[in-house]
């Protein structure tokens, strides 16, 4: 049998371990290789030998991924599948059609380079590796994203070292590493070759436990005899390694990451290991650090760049994790394999809790009823073991690391106790997680993905269905709960995450969870004619993929952050702002650990979204858990106390803001960040002159327009061309506005449809379209006049059934202003939710700013609105648009009062709701919307298309997990609403 087809942990490769930086000489393997890419296996090895001419061969980049090197195709393609192999399910064969990348490197020691040991080290091969120096064979790596090190010292020669390796695209390793990604060959993290000095450090195991009663850490290093532990921080100064030290420590948490650089020497080598002091249990039921139960508020990561693949520099790795900090993000799953060990020096650093996951997932032997899965399959059993172990040696070290995980979507089987075993008897400091182990056997945590609302619920409160067996019921029943996988963020979305924040933290059973997942893995392309847009599975002409689901991020390709990710850092935020009655608001510091030193409160006073008064506030410094009323300013806060101004006259909805941001720098963001915001209503003077209520979470209408008395009745003109006196708006024979103020519009219409969001796609998209919601018609009924006022009564609804809505639109006029009071009522029986209802109208293409009062400025649904706040802001139609790889519903702003849509002049349209509405406005409609599969599909047409919904229904998370919540849905019920119409000039 042959190597790459079979099951085994590799050979030649010596036994894992740390490898911290020190004093030995290294030198990196990183360049520029020469390459040759065949279509199989099988081309002779001949390549190894030092002798052979590479000549002609091309070149490539080292860490790469072929398939991403050249994008014409011709080095092969990125294939995306989530759970199908794109192989024949036959382990641990693999198609005889296997791309075969042949890699070649020579290189010269550098000067001084001592003699004796040496290791060369892969970082990350995928799928499997065949490795040669100097024409010796070294042996052979699986497991993708761990390292294999090999002696090389008696090899190496001062000039012209030949290494060579044979990478394989499939083999025995692909069928324990089908991970929801792209499927991309190559060697894709570092190879690096270390001097080892002869009695040198060849490990380090730090051991670093804190006792919260005493403040005492206790530190033991094992390594090499002879060693030594400096660390003048700690009072250690030629301690002896190997034994046990208590000294009192600073902590480490993700919210305080306090390190201590430990100086470990043996007079042969030297290296100094960042040591976190921090001890993680399950008691009570609880998982807990130093003590303290924590609460995740998490992500799941894969390794992406939107140019490279996996091959993920240092500087994005920093980025991601500033970027995740910022959103008030404190933890990540590793999903679903070891990172880049860079990244987790970087999460010791800044601080984040991490789920250090197996690189393991056998997924796609699901669709095959788990027949001849891995995990149960003992000719399996070392394999599986081997990657448990060389993760735990690799990554014991870091004090960020507080679970490991034995995999992901693997099944059952017993493999997976022999591993959990192997992991215990090299480290039993951390507890185990695994989701498909739903009875608990070998974990310490009971762990789901995308369990829904009332499931949580139930959980919580410890009364979730019972398993079979008694005891493991009993265990289980005990166990703190996480879900490693929820609010799956595909698209336009997720919804429902303040309800599940909710959950846990009414329930000390839940210690939240880690949204899937951070990125948008789309490939940066272009179009023939050289327009950017981003890739997702089936554009590289696979045979089996599974579309743009690889795009489920909360940021997009390039790290922007989507409307998501600013849903999530307001929902999970670690400071609560909320008011607490007039000239009052309380703050509670939520986190598990940090106080509120080093922080500014700056509040605004704003009325219809103008500001009258701003300031700072100290913030009180209470510790983990406290919380304290603070008073607001009252002096020179017009309508407030003392102020200047009086309700009357200052009329308008005013609002306090308090936000707390950093006071100075901090490692991972600058002065003046916002970490939190509180914002609710002060005083609304025009709902007390008009009675009106107030927009926002509790807004719900502006004054209502008066009707003079004076007006002319309006009607018919013997043309059909006009109505009203005086005229400033234009009706066609079929009483449509056709122009106001003059303007042409393309008039407005009831609108039910929306472009389906990735949510909307699982399931309910489907529904709307067979029941025709998205190729409504609309019959005229009438058109008549009652008093000074024309009625326009429709009917709406699609070909090939009995449902609709019966619509009158009552039309009116007071000099400029045009007045809609619209009421609809369902006809007909109504089985599935409506995607949205208002009305929708064109304006010409040159009116493409936008101005609006209500909730912003970014977009808002009803179950992801928590992000946007109230106030006055302003746009482009352009810049509204959230460019979701794959174009859906996006734009909507929510709790609006008014918006007007402007040309560059300032003229153009006013739009006013005596109740709030959604408002949308964008280059194209729905329906090209719908239609389109990239961003580079959407042509700006001849119109601005402006959208005024009564309500949308809801996002929810349902393209993976729940659906909408049942009150964010909209259904057909009778509604009333009246919307005004001004011209601007």
């Amino acid at each position: 049998m042959r190597y790459l087809e079979t099951i085994s942990t590799g050979y030649g490769a010596l036994p894992p371990r740390a490898n911290p930086a020190t004093d030995a000489a290294r030198l990196s393997l990183n360049g520029t290789w020469r390459f040759r890419l065949t279509p199989t296996a099988d081309t002779p090895a001949d390549f190894a030998d030092p002798a052979f001419s590479d000549s002609g061969w091309d070149v490539i980049a080292v860490p790469s991924h072929w398939s991403l090197q050249r994008r014409d195709g011709s080095w092969g393609n990125p294939i995306y599948t989530n759970v199908r192999y794109p192989i024949p399910v036959d382990p641990p064969y693999v198609p005889t059609d296997n791309p075969t990348g042949d890699h070649r490197l020579t290189f010269d020691l550098p000067g001084g380079w001592p003699g004796g040991d040496a290791l060369l080290r892969f970082d990350g091969i995928d799928s499997c590796g065949r490795i040669w120096l100097n024409g010796t064979e070294l042996g052979v790596a699986f497991g993708s994203r761990l390292p294999s090190e090999f002696a090389v010292g008696h090899l190496l020669r001062p000039t012209g070292n030949v290494l060579a390796v044979r990478v394989h695209q499939w083999s025995a390793g692909t069928y324990v590493e089908d991970q929801d990604m792209w499927w991309l060959p190559g060697i894709f993290r570092d190879v690096t070759l270390l001097a080892r000095p002869d009695g040198g450090l060849t490990d380090v195991r730090v051991h670093a436990g804190y006792d919260h009663r005493t403040g005492l850490g206790t530190l033991r290093v094992d390594t090499a005899d002879g060693a030594v532990l400096t660390c003048p921080e700690l009072g250690l100064s030629a301690a002896p390694a190997g034994f046990a030290i208590e000294v009192p420590v600073t902590p480490w948490t993700a919210e305080t990451p306090h390190l201590y650089r430990v100086e470990v020497a043996n007079g042969v080598e030297r290296a100094v290991v960042a040591v976190g002091f921090r001890t993680v249990v399950i008691e009570d039921g609880l998982f807990k650090v130093n003590g303290r139960a924590v609460l995740f508020r998490g992500v799941n990561r894969h390794e992406f760049d939107p140019d490279h693949g996996r091959v993920v520099s240092e500087d994005l790795m920093r980025a991601d994790l500033r970027l995740m900090k910022q959103h008030n993000i404190n933890a990540v799953r590793a999903s679903h394999y070891p990172p880049h060990p860079r990244f987790l020096d970087l999460c010791d650093e800044l601080g984040m809790w991490v789920i250090d996951e197996c690189d393991l997932e056998t997924h796609g032997f699901g669709e095959n009823d788990w027949r001849r899965n891995p995990t149960a399959d003992p000719a399996w059993r070392d394999a599986l073991v081997d990657r448990a172990v060389r993760m735990v040696a690799r990554d014991r070290n870091h004090p960020s690391i507080i679970m490991w995980s034995l995999g992901n979507e693997a099944g059952v089987g017993d493999n997976l106790g022999h591993m959990a075993a192997a992991i215990r008897a090299l480290d039993d400091t951390r507890p185990l997680h695994y989701e498909g182990d739903r009875d608990c056997r070998h974990t310490d945590v009971y762990s789901r993905m995308y369990a829904h609302h009332d499931e949580v619920e139930l959980i919580g409160r410890r009364e979730e269905p019972p398993l079979d067996d008694p005891e493991l019921d009993a265990r289980r029943r005990a166990m703190p709960f996480i879900q490693c996988e929820y609010a799956h963020a595909m698209g336009n979305g997720p919804g429902g995450l303040h309800e599940y924040q909710q959950l846990f933290e009414r329930h000390d059973r839940l210690h939240g969870g880690f949204v899937w997942e951070w990125i948008d893995h789309g490939i940066r392309s272009r179009t023939p004619d050289g327009r950017e847009f981003h890739a997702y599975g089936g554009d590289f002409g696979e045979e089996l993929h599974d579309g743009n689901f690889i795009c489920d991020g909360l940021v997009f390709p390039d790290r922007t952050p989507s409307p998501g990710l600013l849903e999530y850092k307001k929902v999970i935020e670690p400071i609560r702002i909320t008011d607490a009655g007039p000239g009052m608001f309380t703050i509670e510091n939520r986190h598990d650990f940090a106080d509120l030193t080093g922080l500014t409160l700056r509040w605004t006073y704003e009325i219809d979204g103008i500001e009258h008064a701003a300031g700072e506030l100290p913030c009180p410094q209470l510790a983990a858990g406290g919380s304290a009323t603070v008073a607001l300013p009252a002096a020179g806060v017009p309508g407030v106390g003392g102020g200047a101004g009086t309700a009357s006259a200052t009329a308008g909805e005013a609002w306090w803001t308090v936000r707390a941001l950093l006071t100075e720098d901090a490692a991972w963001a600058t002065a003046g960040h916002e970490i939190a915001w509180g914002q609710w209503l002060a005083v609304d003077a025009s709902a007390q002159v008009n009675g009106a209520k107030a927009t926002g979470l509790a807004l719900d209408g502006i004054a209502p327009v008066e009707i003079k008395s004076d007006v002319a009745p309006v009607g018919i003109d013997e043309t059909g061309a006009g109505f009203g006196v005086p005229r400033a708006a234009r009706f066609d024979e079929r009483g449509r506005l056709v122009e106001i103020g003059g303007i042409g519009l393309v008039a407005p219409r009831v609108d039910l449809w929306r472009a389906p969001t990735d949510n909307d796609a699982h399931a309910l998209a489907a529904q709307w379209r067979h029941a025709g919601l998205h190729r409504v018609h609309e019959r005229t009924v009438g058109v008549t006049a009652d008093g000074d006022a024309l009625v326009v009564r429709t009917r709406v609804a699609a070909a090939a059934t009995d449902t609709g809505l019966l619509v009158t639109y009552r039309w009116s006029e007071t000099g400029d202003m045009l007045r809609l009071q619209l009421d609809i009522t369902p006809d007909g029986i109504w089985t599935v939710p409506l995607p949205r209802l208002g009305l929708r109208l064109g304006l010409p293409a040159a009116y493409d700013q936008v101005e609006w009062f209500g909730r912003g400025p970014g977009e808002a649904y009803a179950d992801t609105r928590l992000a946007a706040r109230v106030g006055r802001f302003t746009s482009t139609v352009d810049a509204m648009q959230t460019p979701y790889i794959y174009p859906q519903e996006n734009g909507s702003r929510l709790d609006v009062g008014w918006a007007s849509v402007t040309d560059a002049t300032g003229a153009g349209l006013r739009i006013e709701g005596r109740s709030p509405f959604q408002f949308t406005a964008r280059r194209w409609t729905s329906e090209q919307l719908d239609a389109a599969r990239h961003l580079t599909d959407l042509a700006p047409g001849e119109h601005v298309w402006v959208n005024v919904d009564l309500a949308q229904h809801g996002i929810g998370s349902n393209s993976c997990g729940p659906a909408v919540l049942p009150e964010h849905e909209l259904h057909a019920a009778p509604v009333a609403v009246t919307v005004v119409f001004t011209p601007l000039r």
